[in-house]
């Protein structure tokens, strides 16, 4: 269902410039968020150095295939108030919301694993506005719109203790918010599915608006091979009004580990989908369902790759 770009992988570790004295002949680079703005294709890239420090970095693109990566790491200014160590920051997602590009990422520290946000209007500086979740949390993506007038978030508490790896979950949460600052968790939505390809999940990019519902893309985690993790990209629909509402759900992956830079990395056997650009809207703002959707994907925890798909195709994928 997704088509993977044939210049793939897209951006790797030798695209990072050196950036003294944190970032210099980096490991990886993998997961970014990614969102259009004023016709230029921005990701935000998690960066990894060989001190396994993680690091936030910033590319463009004209076409959203060949990507140039800034000079410099991402400051959000006002993190260093925060009191608690912050050992990485990492796994941006995007949204555009009320005249704002809101990022919304990864903190792990002593307590576990936060959410932090942060904001900005150009691209240019990012105000962080501080710590947005309670106990140990990932996979945070904020709609793009208040709902029922509330804020909205998808997000995957971690309870889940992964064979030889960090703690994950099977459960995607939805939460709301007054102010963005915050939040109570409102339901579950969706829960892995054992013995399947998804048996542990989480949330991928910004879910996009659709005729038909709110378009959700997440990873799941195949955990029953005897010594490997097999991380899979797939596709759900939710209710316009009460997203945690499934109307449906695949029952198949839409992007699997298949090529090498996949397969073999960091991490073996990887895909992890991250951002997601829509190309084109109607003018009520719900994507046209001939537009082509861009995602971008981390790959074995090492590159970034890229593959392509179409609004209709993913309802569809959603329904089988």
């Amino acid at each position: 269902m997704l088509k993977r770009n044939t210049k793939n992988p897209i951006l790797t570790r030798m695209d990072i410039p050196d950036v003294y004295p944190n970032v210099v002949d980096v490991s990886s680079v993998f997961n970014p968020g990614a969102i259009k703005y004023n016709g230029k294709y921005i990701l935000l890239l998690r960066v990894q150095n060989r001190g396994r420090e993680t690091f936030i970095m910033q590319a463009e693109s004209d076409n959203g295939i060949d990507f140039k990566v800034e000079n410099k790491i991402v400051e959000f200014k006002g993190i260093e108030k925060i009191k608690e160590k912050i050992y990485h920051i990492y796994d941006a997602r995007i949204t555009m919301l009320e005249d704002n590009y809101y990022v919304m990422f990864a903190m792990d520290m002593d307590a576990g694993c936060s959410l932090g946000l942060a904001k900005t209007k150009s691209f240019n500086e990012y105000e962080f506005l501080g710590i947005v979740s309670d106990g140990d949390i990932r996979n945070g993506v904020l709609f793009p719109e208040k709902i029922n007038g509330k804020y909205v978030r998808f997000d995957r508490p971690n309870k889940v203790q992964l064979e030889g790896g960090p703690s994950s979950g099977n459960t995607i949460c939805m939460s709301e918010s007054d102010d963005l600052m915050k939040w109570k968790t409102v339901k579950a939505v969706m829960s892995g599915r054992f013995h399947y390809w998804d048996e542990n999940i989480g949330s991928g990019p910004t879910p996009v608006k659709t005729r038909e519902g709110w378009l959700h893309i997440y990873h799941g985690v195949a955990t029953h091979f005897a010594s490997s993790n097999i991380y899979q990209a797939g596709v759900s629909l939710h209710d316009l009004n009460d997203p945690s509402i499934i109307i449906g759900r695949g029952k198949y992956n839409i992007l699997e580990p298949r090529e090498i830079y996949e397969l073999t990395g960091q991490v073996q056997n990887v895909v992890f989908p991250s951002g997601m650009i829509v190309e084109e809207f109607d003018e009520e703002g719900f994507a046209k369902p001939e537009s082509k959707v861009l995602v971008y994907y981390g790959a074995a925890d090492t590159v970034v790759g890229l593959a392509t798909s179409t609004i209709k195709e993913l309802i569809e994928a959603a329904k089988l």
